[in-house]
C-alpha cells in the first residue's frame, strides 16, 4: 500500500477534488462552471467524486448535495436530512465516516460518485458471479453475473467505442481498479445494502458532445433512481434517527 492524499472542495457541493497517490492523480476532471450552482440547477459534471443524496439518477439528478454549499468541517443539510461526513488519512489511507440525520423510515440512495482517469488497459476487479443490475436510460434493468452480466464484459474498461452503460454490481462492500497501480474502495454500513455503481461512459454521452469518463461507485442502495428503489433497494434510517457508514480507500504501486 502507498499513501494516498485528498482534497475536498466545500463551497461547491462537498466534491471530492483529489485522490493522489504518489505521483498519480486518480480523479478525473473537466472544465466546468460551479461557482454559481444553486439548489435544483441542473447538474455540471465537473468530475471528481460527488457525494449523491438522495438519489442519484432521478430528480433532482444526482441528488441535493452536489449543489449545496457544505459547512466546515464537512456538513450540509437537504429536504428532510441532514449529513455530516469526516475525511482523514489513516495509515496511507483515506476514511470517510459519515452521519446521516433523519426521521426513522427515511429511504435514500447514496453514491460516492468518483469519476476515475483510467486509461483504456484499466479492469475493474470485483467477485466474479457477482449479480449485476444493468440499467438502460429507459425501461426496466436486467440482471446476470459479473463481470458480463448481458454477455459483453463490463470488467475492460477498453477504448471509446460510442458506447454508455450504467450497473450495479448488488452486495458487493469492494472493488478494485488496476490500472498501473491500483485504488481500492471498501464500503462498511451495518444491515444496509451496500453496492458499487459503474458508469462506464466511453464516448457514449452526452449525445451531441460524448466525452469518456468512467465512474467507480461506492453506493447505499441497489438502484440508480431512488424513485424506482424496490423493496430492500434503498438504504433506511434506524429508530435511532442516525445511520452510520464509512468509505475507505487505498492505493497500491
Amino acid at each position: 500500500m502507498v499513501r494516498l492524499s485528498f482534497a475536498v472542495d466545500l463551497v461547491h457541493g462537498g466534491r471530492w477534488t483529489s485522490l493522489r497517490s504518489g505521483g498519480r492523480e486518480w480523479l478525473w476532471r473537466r472544465p466546468a462552471e460551479r461557482e454559481s450552482v444553486r439548489p435544483g440547477d441542473a447538474f455540471v459534471d465537473a468530475g471528481g467524486l460527488e457525494e449523491c443524496l438522495p438519489t442519484v439518477r432521478g430528480t433532482p439528478d444526482h441528488g441535493h448535495v452536489w449543489s449545496r454549499p457544505w459547512r466546515a468541517p464537512g456538513c450540509v443539510e437537504g429536504p428532510g436530512f441532514a449529513l455530516r461526513r469526516s475525511v482523514e488519512e489513516v495509515e496511507g489511507a483515506v476514511v470517510a465516516s459519515y452521519a446521516l440525520t433523519a426521521a426513522p423510515g427515511f429511504r435514500f440512495l447514496w453514491a460516492a460518485h468518483a469519476l476515475l482517469d483510467l486509461s483504456p488497459s484499466a479492469r475493474i476487479v470485483a467477485p466474479p458471479g457477482t449479480a449485476t443490475r444493468v440499467f438502460p436510460d429507459a425501461g426496466p434493468w436486467r440482471s446476470g453475473p459479473w463481470p458480463a452480466p448481458l454477455g459483453t464484459p463490463l470488467d475492460a474498461c477498453g477504448p471509446d467505442d460510442g458506447t454508455a452503460t450504467g450497473a450495479i454490481l448488488t452486495d458487493c462492500p469492494q472493488v478494485t481498479v488496476e490500472d498501473g497501480g491500483s485504488l481500492t474502495f471498501s464500503l462498511a454500513a451495518e444491515g444496509q445494502p451496500v453496492s458499487v455503481a459503474l458508469w462506464r461512459n466511453l464516448g457514449g454521452w452526452p449525445a451531441g458532445d460524448p466525452y469518456r469518463s468512467i465512474g467507480v461507485e461506492p453506493m447505499l442502495g441497489r438502484a440508480f433512481d431512488l424513485a424506482e428503489a424496490g423493496d430492500g433497494d434503498a438504504a433506511v434510517v434506524p429508530a435511532s434517527g442516525v445511520l452510520r457508514w464509512r468509505l475507505t480507500v487505498t492505493a497500491t504501486g
